[in-house]
């Protein structure tokens, strides 16, 4: 099987981010107003904070020397971790990478600043399928970062080819007690609740509480099995051997099976039950310190050329349209492979927020890992 992440090209591309859904008020409706900045104008340094290889480092100290400004980096490893630190203010970041659905969340709790987009130019190289979502529909608060989906990485040496691709090899104890020990899940509350969700048959985004429980339930039967939950490593772990299977991101994982001596030992796909499609946004916390040094940074990733370079780094798609010509070819076969989502494009979902439902997936998690 070829190894790819799982994906369509542009004409996929509109039902990913048409279906993209967070719930929330209108975007007017939260977050503080915009800072007042200027197309390519500083306002101090860059200080961001990002889920763990999602940027080259190398390609933050090109922007620091370009408009002389010094550049660093935290991560975090779910958007449950981030956002409480952004919400308490003072956190000292002037840029943030939520997903979708909580993008929605930080708007309505006021967490997020609303763009200055005059001093974002480069918005006009954004795909039009990244246009309009439903968690930030006028674009105010938000601009797509990279997208992508959830799902397994194989150690097919350990494996084999000849597996069910399901979520049982994680949930199912006939299948996955002989990888006792071998197995990781995401550290992520939405995610590996909402994997243990779909494995079951329901939506990842259920708001009932028997169908929560139950999921509660199969990943805390699960854990005994598990060598960890870990998002910031779920791929490394896959590829030195500790782990045979990987609940991770698509791009995390083709990027690292690409770095191995032989790439084809390794497979990822979206199970035959469905997952989690996703997309990824470039933010700025409403008490910012350098707001409009991250908007021209902001500016400066939707530039084809940059957004190229993002993506060939990464191997998660762009919603950049300027750069979809400046893709690597090996990256290009991996977005239109057709095989990897086995339930199809109709058995994705993406997580929206459930509002005063939303806490229960996190204590549910702690529940199940506890």
């Amino acid at each position: 099987m070829t190894i790819t992440r799982p994906g369509r090209y542009l004409a996929g591309l509109l039902a990913i981010a048409l279906l993209a859904a967070a719930c929330g008020n209108d975007s007017d409706s939260g977050g503080s107003a915009a800072a007042a900045c200027e197309v390519n104008g500083t306002d101090g340094d860059l200080q961001i904070y990002n889920w763990a290889e999602y940027i080259d480092e190398e390609q933050l100290a090109a922007f620091g020397e370009e408009f002389g400004v010094a550049v660093t980096m935290d991560t975090f490893d779910s958007n449950e971790a981030m956002q409480p630190i952004i919400a308490n203010g003072n956190s000292g970041y002037d840029l943030i990478v939520p997903s979708d659905y909580m993008v929605a969340i930080m708007i309505e709790a006021g967490n997020l600043m609303k763009l200055d987009k005059d001093a974002i130019p480069n918005l006009s190289n954004l795909s039009p399928e990244f246009s309009g979502l439903i968690y930030d529909p006028a674009g105010d608060y938000s601009v797509p970062y990279q997208w992508g989906t959830t799902g397994i990485g194989v150690d097919t040496a350990v494996v084999g080819t000849d597996f069910p691709r399901s979520w049982g090899l994680i949930f199912d104890p006939a299948i996955a007690d002989q990888y006792a020990g071998r197995i990781s899940l995401l550290n992520d509350p939405r995610e590996t609740l909402g994997a243990a969700l779909k494995y079951l048959g329901y939506s990842l985004n259920s708001t009932d509480q028997s169908q929560l429980d139950e999921a509660r339930d199969l990943v805390a039967a699960t854990a005994d099995r598990l060598a960890a939950f870990d998002t910031d490593q779920a791929d490394e772990l896959l590829t030195t051997g500790v782990t045979a299977i990987g609940h991770g991101y698509s791009g995390d994982m083709f990027t690292q099976f690409t770095e191995t001596d032989d790439p084809a030992q390794y497979v990822y796909f979206v199970p035959e039950e469905g997952g989690t499609r996703w997309i990824d946004n470039m933010a700025i916390p409403f008490d910012a310190p350098n707001p409009c040094t991250a908007h021209t940074f902001i500016n400066w990733l939707l530039d084809g050329d940059n957004g190229a370079e993002l993506s060939n780094w990464n191997y998660y798609g762009t919603p950049n349209q300027a750069a979809l010509d400046g893709l690597e070819e090996e990256l290009r076969d991996f977005l239109v492979d057709p095989e990897v989502i086995v339930g199809g494009i109709d058995s994705l979902e993406s997580i929206q927020d459930q509002g005063d439902f939303e806490p229960n997936y996190s204590d549910a998690f702690v529940e199940a890992r506890s």
